[in-house]
């Protein structure tokens, strides 16, 4: 017998599955039934979902996990797909942007070309790459700003066609080392991407400010509550960015907000006003002996130290994309820890070569340089250079920086680059100059730089928008240049922005749920009502949930009609996990014409009559959210 495919979408991209008959396809909103739902609900939380908003998807029928970091979108998560599209796809319009659609297979000549091809595929670099029968490397796309620069220099020559903003929205791919968090986390992803193209800088920024407002407007009509913060430019690179996260228990980064709100960074970028230390009490200073003591807690119980008073030297070993090996020895006030983001950026800027790979060096790695061990838990911020001499791929110098909560030191105890010996009441001048910036990470309770009266408090955050500023760092390396009103010729300053779409829909879940499931905002559920027959062999009550179901939908709203023949409390169980807003359940009280009318957010049943709880959701539920028919 030949397959049948129904629709079963109510949005401009319908939905299929297959259930026997003809292949239909319908303009229109048809019968939308939990029988032909292909809706398989579990009742114990999976074994490798980790977090409630996957654990919710999964046992709710949303998304199935294919491989490591690979989901399918069933069909109730395709529609909270496509809901979240619409909404971004309204405010990329709104504001000029025209839709397109690149290739996700992309030649590595382009990302050679910028100058990142080596950093996204070496080592632990995120690009899934491959070779094709003419031995030409590809890559699939991670992100678009080489096909897109190739794309301008070639389309765009004058000031006169500027400026111009393009976006799509399409799968992605990044090859995780660690694939988590259902969606949040992926080899394979849904995003909105856009790219900017401007004559100046001024209108650049223009078109950030104007993207910054788009994204809250997209973020607040999904139903979310996110920040936006200053956060670092990463491989993307960029003068300026922007994160938008949505805050929540489970969110892997760590977010710094001041309390009036005028300032809030991730912790990699976040910068703030450290505790003052402790001064150290005078005397002459002095080499003192401290066995076993190589930890700064060790050493401050031994020697009655504050950790504020020890100024401690971390050893790294940079890994350049030019090829060479960097060692670097960096100071930090003992109370203080390293912010590798920023480390990684000073190096990269300095050494004129962006940093691959960061590692602490340890004795194996010197012993495999043909080196002499060092006293690690003894170095001091003058460590010789000599300790280098004849290693095998290393630079011989050390590249030194500082943290400026050391620099600012006037006495400390430190290493004495001798095995169980520090030296007690050191200063810079003693050591040497070390140049000094921003290396340790800003913590929750230091006093704000904007307002110092005021004490950073700590967020967990979900990143779903990144907004960068790129100024010409692509249109540079790609050669992309346009003539300008004066007929020069200038490279394009741009600006790239982009939506995780997917990973949005999961975070609604994170912070829209409670025990019993999902509690989807209006505006992006799959659907907005579900109409539940509690005895679908009740003709009456079949009748007038049919009744509801018919009208609801003729005025323009997406319902849901639970017509199995299950108990009324599995029914009951589903909806709630499921997380559609309103429930309207035809129980005993059909015989006299009355419905529950429930909120999922509150789950509080009222007995109305028919006419009062479809009056009752014909106020809940605006016009624009509903289905044009």
């Amino acid at each position: 017998m030949p397959a049948t495919f129904q629709a079963i979408g109510t949005l401009p991209e319908a939905t299929f599955f297959c259930s026997g008959g003809n292949f239909q396809s319908h303009s229109t909103p048809i019968a939308m039934r939990v029988s032909r739902l292909m809706l398989v609900t579990l009742r114990d939380v999976p074994a490798d979902a980790e977090i409630a908003s996957q654990q919710l998807l999964i046992r709710g029928g949303y998304i199935r996990r294919v491989g490591s970091g690979i989901y399918a979108y069933l069909p109730l998560m395709w529609r909270v797909l496509q809901r979240v599209m619409r909404v971004v796809r309204e405010e990329m319009n709104q504001i000029g942007a025209l839709e397109t659609l690149l290739p996700q297979l992309q030649p590595a000549e382009l990302w050679e070309k910028s100058g990142r091809w080596q950093g996204y595929t070496a080592g632990e670099g995120i690009m899934f790459h491959l070779e094709d029968r003419q031995e030409r490397s590809l890559g699939l796309g991670p992100t678009h700003e080489e096909v897109i620069t190739e794309l301008a220099s070639d389309l765009l020559k004058s000031y006169r066609q500027l400026p111009v903003t393009l976006y799509q929205i399409q799968s992605k791919f990044r090859d995780e080392i660690r694939p988590r968090f259902g969606l949040m986390r992926g080899r394979e992803f849904i995003m909105k991407d856009a790219y900017s193209f401007h004559g100046d800088e001024a209108d650049l920024a223009s078109m950030y400010a104007e993207m910054e407002r788009a994204y809250t407007r997209v973020f607040q009509r999904c139903g979310l509550t996110a920040v936006g913060v200053d956060a670092d430019s990463g491989a993307i690179g960029g003068a300026a960015s922007q994160e938008f996260m949505v805050t929540a228990d489970a969110g892997e980064d760590l977010i710094l907000i001041s309390p009036d709100g005028d300032y809030a960074a991730n912790q990699e970028k976040a910068v703030s006003i450290a505790p003052p230390a402790l001064p150290l009490p005078g005397g002459e200073s002095q080499v003192i002996s401290t066995p076993g003591q190589i930890t700064i807690d060790a050493l401050c119980s031994a020697q009655s130290l504050d950790p504020s008073q020890v100024t401690k030297v971390l050893l790294l070993l940079a890994k350049l994309e030019s090829g060479d090996e960097q060692p670097v020895l960096v100071c930090l006030r003992g109370d203080q820890e390293l912010n590798e983001v920023k480390l990684v950026n000073a190096l990269t800027q300095q050494l004129d070569s962006p940093v691959l790979d960061l590692n602490p060096i340890n004795a194996e790695q010197l012993k495999s340089q043909g080196l002499q061990p060092l006293p690690f838990g003894s170095i001091g911020p003058d460590l010789s250079d000599d300790h280098l001499t004849g290693a095998r791929s290393w630079r011989n110098t050390f590249y030194k920086l500082a943290d400026t909560t050391a620099a600012e030191l006037d006495r400390f105890v430190c290493g004495a680059n001798t095995r169980d010996e520090h030296r007690w009441g050191c200063n810079w001048s003693d050591l040497g100059a070390i140049p000094a910036m921003d290396l340790r990470n800003a913590r929750a309770g230091d006093h704000c730089v904007h307002r110092p009266d005021q004490r950073l408090e700590e967020r967990r955050g979900i990143e779903v928008g990144h907004i960068f500023q790129l100024g010409r760092k692509y249109s540079q390396s790609m050669g992309a240049q346009i003539t300008t009103k004066e007929g020069k010729q200038e490279h394009l300053w741009m600006g790239c922005y982009g939506i995780g779409i997917s990973r949005l829909a999961q975070a609604a879940v994170e912070q829209h749920h409670d025990d019993a499931g999902m509690i989807w905002p209006l505006s992006i559920a799959p659907f907005q009502v579900i109409v539940v027959v509690a005895n679908v062999q009740d003709e009456v009550q079949m009748a007038l949930g049919e009744e509801i179901y018919n009208e609801l939908r003729a005025s323009g709203i997406d319902v849901l009609l639970d017509d199995r023949g299950e108990r009324a409390g599995v029914k009951f169980k589903d909806a709630d996990l499921i997380g559609i807003p309103w429930r309207v359940v035809v129980g005993r009280a059909a015989a006299e014409g009355n419905v529950e009318l429930v909120q999922r957010s509150e789950r509080d049943a009222n007995v109305l009559s028919r006419a009062e709880a479809i009056s009752s959701l014909l106020e809940a539920i605006p016009t624009e959210l509903r289905v044009q028919l």
